[in-house]
């Protein structure tokens, strides 16, 4: 059965702190069969509530507190969300991807935290921006790989990969081939557009510039799910463009 299409929550944070009961049933309104939470500490047990009673799944969340001390308490946060993938979106520091030692360091970090998930039967996974994606590294005949491929050699296979396609485009990659050469290790995708670059506005998936139909066959097994940064216009206009992307996904599903 195919997954459902999800959408990164934090795309709507600012109607969630309004009503987040309101703004989670607009979402499954326009078509939206599941969510990826952000806020994993923020009230799991009152969210999974909701998304049950509307019939969502929650395809991951993202976690960035289990880089703090105590990860055992996020990981049941998470587990409470009724989700086995638990990804870091932020807080190691952008200059550890500018060298081998950092990289080994980030990939030590990882698979610590891997370790430990395991035994709350959860997978750990990285999200990438664009300073993962711009320092490239001299490997001879390999080529010049991106910091992201060094990263991905040194994780344990336990570690997945959230590509975010956007800022992997914005960081100077070649996105369906970044993701064939990562192969199973992406476990999700988010599905962004706009005019390709670190400042302006998201727009509707399918409306930018990004290669939508090449990624989406460059890992067809992994989760899809849309993501807004930020978006021009009032609320209304963001879920102009929220029901747009899911219109052009379905289409090319159904293609």
């Amino acid at each position: 059965m195919p997954r459902p299409l999800s959408v990164q929550l934090y795309t709507v944070r600012d109607q969630l702190v309004a009503d987040r009961e309101g703004t989670l049933r607009r979402l499954a309104g326009l078509g939206y069969g599941a969510v990826e939470a952000y806020d994993v500490l923020g009230d799991p047990k009152g969210l999974r509530r909701i998304v049950d009673d509307l019939g969502l799944a929650v395809s991951g969340t993202h976690a960035v507190q289990l880089l703090g001390p105590e990860p055992g308490p996020v990981l049941d946060a998470v587990a409470t969300l009724g989700t086995d993938l638990a990804i870091v979106p932020a807080g190691i520091p952008p200059e550890e991807f500018t060298s081998r030692d950092g990289l080994a360091r980030t990939a030590d970090r990882l698979n610590s935290l891997s370790d430990a998930a395991r035994r709350h039967g959860i997978r750990i996974g990285y999200h990438n921006h664009w300073w993962e994606i711009e320092p490239r590294f001299d490997d001879g005949e390999a080529g010049r790989p991106h910091a992201v491929d060094v990263l991905a050699g040194l994780l344990d296979p336990a570690v997945f990969l959230e590509i975010d396609t956007y800022w992997a485009a914005v960081g100077g990659a070649d996105v369906p081939a970044l993701l064939r050469r990562l192969g199973e290790r992406v476990r999700a995708l988010h599905l962004k557009d706009g005019p390709g670059t670190k400042e302006d506005p998201n727009v509707a998936v399918g409306g930018g510039t990004m290669p939508v139909p090449e990624i989406l066959a460059a890992a067809p097994d992994a989760w899809r799910i849309v993501e807004f940064d930020s978006c021009a216009g009032d609320a209304d206009a963001l879920f102009d463009e929220l029901s747009a992307s899911r219109t052009y996904l379905t289409s090319l599903a159904a293609a």
